[in-house]
């Protein structure tokens, strides 16, 4: 029998979770019963054990922690960043034909740039150290947001007018950019 984890709740329905780590949750109704569940579990024993061993990989694969910087480096890079955000945006929004509010350098374990209701933007210093292609793709994402607060298909197409192969950048930036995240 398959290893998991049992919780219990007032849900209607039986629910397997595989956690980033591999591990095997059954979320349950109170009532549900021991041999229901085990029943469930060996109907779902293909489906557990493909995304079981997808969840394993996965963790091998996970990129190595960002380089450690002294505060001096960082300095240097946050002000290194901020002329260079400084540049692209307004080069950027010129031909977007979008304004913009105050640009703020930061250092976000979860996001490379954000642009606020006000036209305000974010960006993450450690884009400096990434590719340029890849750096000027945030910035036009960002400012898409100028037009579209979302990431609707319209917000792709803002994007699409100015970075015909946004995608490839995209993708670049999802599959390399952890390993320039401080852990």
């Amino acid at each position: 029998m398959i290893e998991y984890q049992l919780i219990r709740s007032s849900r209607k329905t039986l629910a397997i979770q595989i956690t980033s780590e591999g591990q095997v949750i059954v979320r349950a109704p109170m009532k549900c019963s021991r041999k229901l569940i085990e029943n469930f579990l060996r109907e779902k024993e293909g489906w557990i054990a493909k995304k079981t061993e997808e969840a394993v990989k996965r963790q091998k694969e996970k990129p190595e922690p960002g380089p450690a910087f002294t505060e001096e480096e960082r300095a240097r890079y946050v002000e290194q960043a901020k002329a260079t955000f400084n540049r692209k945006v307004k080069l950027f929004a010129e031909k977007m034909g979008v304004t913009y509010g105050r640009i703020t350098i930061r250092e976000q374990k979860t996001r490379w740039g954000s642009c606020s209701g006000k036209g305000n933007l974010n960006f993450n210093w450690r884009l400096i150290l990434m590719p340029e292609p890849v750096l000027d793709y945030v910035v036009v994402h960002e400012l898409a947001h100028r037009k579209e607060m979302n990431h609707s298909p319209r917000f792709y197409r803002e994007v699409e007018q100015i970075m015909p192969d946004y995608r490839e950048r995209q993708a670049w930036l999802r599959k390399n950019g952890g390993r320039y995240i401080k852990r």
